[in-house]
């Protein structure tokens, strides 16, 4: 018996095996159907995906077979990898001087014909077979021995689709933490600046009380401009901190409300003059969801449709309806509209449809991004329609919570 070489490319070999996590892995359905395949194609009872690492023989996938692994030593498949571009085909190994006296040849099934198709990594190292055994000696026709390398083929594919799956995966951990990090460092200095900018609001009330009489109407107008523009940011803190708080509000933390109530709340809430017409849903429905989400919804989608509105008379038209699976809620206004071209993203965060609102004042970008989330959240959707110049209607959806 020959104890098989290493190849020459060994350590780039099993480094590569060790970044697919193969060996730790459990079963794949996906790999025993080629196994399948392949003891079907060949006509012969044994069909293995085998692994080599430094000293073990392993088998990802294996049909015929009771073994787990072998010793590295006395693996057929160790002495097919040295081969990479070719398959190892094996008559009868009895014949064979690499196999003579290998334990395998006199094992209760014994390892007579052998066929292995290296498995390769795209840079080309050999991490293990496909391979087929049987207990008495055997040839392959061309068709087999095509049909096998193809196989092959389609196992190299699933060890580079679960490399690409892994990536993502680790990808997917470095963002989370970069998010949880860019959540806390916003959290931080969004509280750490609405003392300041209170500050500055009271002092600027203090100025102008006892010395405004001092100022020119210009000073006054500087005065009347830090405070706004302290309330401006101020507004644009409590936003940014509802957008990231929205993402902690599932739709785990559920309870029963009347959509109707909710909303006359809202309107009491807001103080919405006799300039507006609101129309509540004429059949106001019992919603069980996430409540707390569904209440900054109506009010983010509430406010824009007051802020944007250029109409004499405002109205904002409300429906809901239901089926067994989601509550379907509808709020429509006669405002000034969204352009075309800027709804696919208007919920992106720091985008705004509209340069200033009714007062002049510009928009932060942050109110449907919150609104976006906590629909999400609520297993749902969200969509706008508008022609851009009379009115907007947004439809949003809410899975309903099985009892």
């Amino acid at each position: 018996m020959q104890v098989p070489d290493f190849p020459k490319n060994e350590q780039s070999r099993i480094l590569q095996l060790e970044q697919l996590q193969l060996l730790e892995s459990a079963s794949d359905p996906n790999f025993d159907i080629i196994t399948r395949l392949a003891s079907v194609i060949c006509d012969v009872p044994v069909a293995l995906i085998s692994l080599v690492s430094e000293d073990k023989q392993w088998f990802k996938s294996k049909i015929g077979w009771d073994l787990c692994e072998s010793d590295r030593e006395i693996s057929f498949c160790a002495h097919a990898i040295l081969k990479p571009k070719t398959i190892t085909i094996v008559p009868d190994s009895r014949l064979d001087d690499r196999f003579k006296d290998n334990p395998l040849i006199s094992a209760d099934f014994p390892v007579i014909f052998y066929a292995g198709v290296p498995l390769l990594t795209p840079t080309g190292e050999a991490l293990g077979t496909l391979c087929v055994i049987d207990k008495k000696p055997k040839k392959l026709s061309d068709v087999q021995i095509n049909s096998l390398k193809d196989l092959a083929t389609q196992v190299e594919n699933l060890f580079e689709l679960r490399r690409n799956n892994i990536s993502l995966v680790k990808i997917e951990k470095l963002l989370h933490a970069k998010n949880d990090q860019l959540k806390t460092f916003a959290g931080t200095v969004s509280h750490d600046m609405k003392m300041p900018l209170a500050n500055m609001i009271i002092t600027t009330d203090i100025l102008k009380a006892k010395y405004g009489n001092h100022f020119d109407i210009q000073g006054n107008e500087y005065l009347a401009y830090l405070k706004q523009s302290s309330f401006s940011l101020s507004d644009y803190i409590d936003n940014l901190l509802a957008y990231y708080e929205s993402e902690d509000l599932t739709i785990q933390n559920v309870e029963e409300f009347n959509l109707n109530d909710l909303l006359e709340d809202l309107i009491d809430l807001l103080n919405i003059n006799e300039d507006y017409i609101i129309n509540l849903p004429e059949n106001s429905l019992d919603l069980k969801t996430n409540k707390a989400a569904v209440n900054q919804i109506l009010i983010n989608l509430i406010t824009n449709s007051l802020k944007y509105n250029d109409k004499e008379t405002g109205v904002i038209d409300f429906r809901c309806i239901e089926d067994q699976a989601y509550y379907y809620v509808q709020i429509r206004d006669n405002g000034r509209g969204i352009p075309k071209e800027k709804q696919q993203t208007i919920f992106d965060l720091f985008t705004v449809a509209s340069e200033t609102d009714n007062k002049g004042k510009k928009g932060n970008g942050i109110g449907l991004s919150t609104v976006k989330n906590l629909v999400n959240s609520l297993g749902g959707i969200i969509t706008v329609d508008s022609d851009g110049e009379n009115g907007t209607t947004f439809d949003f959806t809410i899975k309903k919570v099985l009892s």
